[in-house]
C-alpha cells in the first residue's frame, strides 16, 4: 500500500556550528550516512552508517560552509536491486521517533535530486527534495510508529519517476517514553509530523532542551508576545514538552479572543492528531488562572480550558482538517486577562500497509543467513510494500501478511536450508531445485499447507516426512 505524504520538514542549512555541549546521548542510533567517522552536530555524535546497510556508496559533498551533517550521502547506483535497506536492532513493542535527512549537494553533478521512495517497516512515501534543494534547503521526514519486530528496516527504492540515484544523508532512530501521543492505535497508523512549533519564541528548541530531539520551530505573528514567569515539569505531560517551550506565549488582551493561524500552509482532507499546549504566564498566585475555550476551525475543540502557571495541554488523536487552519481561543467572561498560547504540535495520521508475521520475518532472516549467493534484492521486509516483495516470494494479503510461496529453482543459491524454515507453516509452495544446496534437509512436517515441494538437483541429504508424502494432492519432488 502507498501512501503519500502530505508535506516535509524543511531545515535551514546554517553556516556555523553550535558550541558542544557535554550532555548524554539520547537512546538510539544516530547515522552520519556515507561518513567515515563520527560527527558532531551541535550537541549530538553522529557515527558511520556502515554496520547498518551492506550496499550503495559513498561519497562526499564538496560545498563550503556545509554543516558536518550534510557533508557526505550515501547514494545507491545498482539497478538489479528492488530496495535498500538500513537494518536497525530494536526492542519491539517500544515507540520510536524516525528522522530521514536529505540533502543532495549535486553529489553526482546533476542539478536536481532524484524522486524515489523511502520505506519504513513496509509502509511507502515519495520522497521530493527538488524544491527544497532549489530553496538552499536539506529535508527532513519524521515519522512516530511502533517496533512490531526486532528489526526495524528503512529502506530507499527506485520508482517510475527516478532517473538518477537515490540517496540519504542522516538517520536518527531514537526511543521514546511510552506516554507519548500514546492515544494513538500504533497496531494501525504511524505519524508524520507536520508542524511542530514554540509561540512567540525567536529560536529554534531541539536536543538537549528536547532530550528526543523534537524540533520546535519559532512562529512570531502579530499577536503580543508574553514571557513566563514560573517553570514548569515536562514529566507533568503525556507528550513531555521541553520545559523552554513555555518561557513564551502568545496572548490577547482582556475579553478579546486570540486567533492564531497555524500551521502556514493548507492541509489536504483527512485526519490528524492535534496537541496544544498552554500556561499562565504571570507569577504564581491564587489569581494565576486563564479560562477560555479552544476553537478549531469554529469547532469547539475544548470548552473552559483553565490555563493555570503548571501548565495544561489539550489533543484530538484524529481531528479532521481540511485546507487553513486557524484556531481561535475565547475567553470566559469572568476570566480576568486574555487567552494564551505556547506551543503546537500536528501529526497526519498515516495508515500502515500491514506487517509481515514476526515469525515469518525471523525465518526469511535465517535464510539470508543461511544461503551464500542469496538474492540481491532480500533486504528489509520480504513482503511490503507489495511491489517490492523480495524475488522469489509470494504473500498473503491483508493487514498480517504471510509467505505462502518461495520459489528459487535455478537461482545460483548456495549454503544449506536452516531448521527454522519449517516455521513458514503459510507456505503453499517450495520451490528450491536446481541450486547449490547442501546439508540436512530439516523437518518439514509442521508445513501442511504445503501443495508443492521441489529440493531436486541439489546436494541436500535426508527425505521428506511420511506425513507430506502421503498428503492427498501434493507435488514432490
Amino acid at each position: 500500500m502507498s501512501t503519500s505524504i502530505f508535506l516535509l520538514w524543511l531545515v535551514s542549512i546554517p553556516l556555523a556550528i553550535h558550541a558542544a555541549i557535554n550532555v548524554n546521548q539520547p537512546q538510539g542510533f544516530l547515522l552520519n550516512c556515507g561518513g567515515n567517522e563520527k560527527i558532531k552536530q551541535d550537541s549530538l555524535t553522529y557515527g558511520p552508517d556502515d554496520r547498518f546497510i551492506k550496499t550503495g556508496n559513498k561519497t562526499e559533498i564538496k560545498q563550503e560552509g556545509l554543516v558536518p551533517l550534510l557533508s557526505s550521502v550515501r547514494y545507491f547506483p545498482d539497478d538489479a536491486e528492488e530496495k535498500f535497506c538500513y537494518n536497525f536492532p530494536v526492542n519491539k513493542g517500544r515507540k520510536l521517533i524516525i528522522k530521514t535527512i536529505y540533502y543532495y549537494g549535486g553529489f553526482d553533478g546533476g542539478t536536481e535530486p532524484p524522486i524515489f521512495d523511502q520505506i519504513i517497516d513496509g509502509t511507502k512515501w515519495n520522497i521530493n527534495t527538488s524544491a527544497d534543494y532549489a530553496d538552499g534547503l536539506s529535508s527532513y521526514y519524521e515519522v512516530v510508529m511502533v517496533a512490531h519486530n526486532k528489526v526495524l528496516s528503512i529502506c530507499l527504492a527506485k520508482n517510475e519517476h527516478t532517473t538518477s540515484n537515490p540517496f540519504i544523508s542522516a538517520i536518527e532512530v531514537l526511543y521514546l517514553d511510552d506516554s507519548l501521543y500514546n492515544t494513538t492505535d500504533f497496531g494501525k497508523y504511524a505519524l508524520v509530523t507536520l508542524a511542530r512549533h514554540s509561540f512567540g519564541s525567536h529560536d529554534k528548541l531541539t536536543f538537549p532542551d528536547d532530550k528526543y530531539n523534537r524540533h520546535w520551530d519559532p512562529l512570531v505573528d502579530d499577536n503580543p508576545v508574553v514571557t513566563s514567569q514560573a517553570s514548569v515539569t515536562p514529566t507533568t505531560f503525556w507528550n513531555m514538552p521541553p520545559e523552554k517551550v513555555f518561557e513564551n506565549s502568545v496572548t490577547a488582551s482582556r475579553g478579546k479572543s486570540l486567533v492564531v493561524n497555524w500551521p502556514n500552509f493548507p492541509l489536504p482532507k483527512t485526519y490528524y492528531y492535534l496537541a496544544l499546549y498552554f500556561q499562565d504566564n504571570r507569577t504564581p498566585s491564587p489569581y494565576s488562572w486563564r479560562v477560555f475555550d479552544v476553537l478549531v476551525n469554529g469547532v469547539k475543540f475544548f470548552s473552559n480550558l483553565n490555563a493555570t502557571t503548571s501548565g495544561v495541554t489539550v489533543y484530538s488523536t484524529a481531528w479532521p482538517l481540511e485546507g487553513e487552519t486557524k484556531i481561535t481561543l475565547v475567553p470566559a467572561n469572568t476570566s480576568p486577562v486574555g487567552p494564551v498560547i505556547a506551543a503546537g504540535e500536528l501529526f497526519q495520521l498515516l495508515p500502515l500497509a500491514g506487517r509481515t508475521l514476526t515469525r515469518d520475518v525471523s525465518v526469511m532472516n535465517d535464510l539470508t543467513k543461511s544461503f551464500n549467493k542469496k538474492p540481491q534484492d532480500w533486504h528489509g521486509d520480504p513482503c511490503l510494500p507489495k511491489d517490492k516483495s523480495w524475488s522469489g516470494v509470494i504473500c498473503s494479503s491483508g493487514m498480517n501478511t504471510r509467505i505462502i510461496s518461495l520459489n528459487l529453482t535455478n537461482a545460483g543459491i548456495s549454503g544449506s536450508l536452516p531448521p527454522s524454515i519449517s516455521k513458514l507453516t503459510a507456505l503453499s509452495h517450495l520451490w528450491l531445485g536446481s541450486n547449490e544446496l547442501t546439508g540436512q534437509i530439516p523437518d518439514l512436517s509442521s508445513l501442511q499447507n504445503l501443495e508443492t515441494l521441489f529440493l531436486q538437483n541439489n546436494r541436500l541429504k535426508g527425505s521428506v516426512p511420511g506425513s507430506l508424502r502421503n498428503k492427498n494432492g501434493i507435488n514432490l519432488k
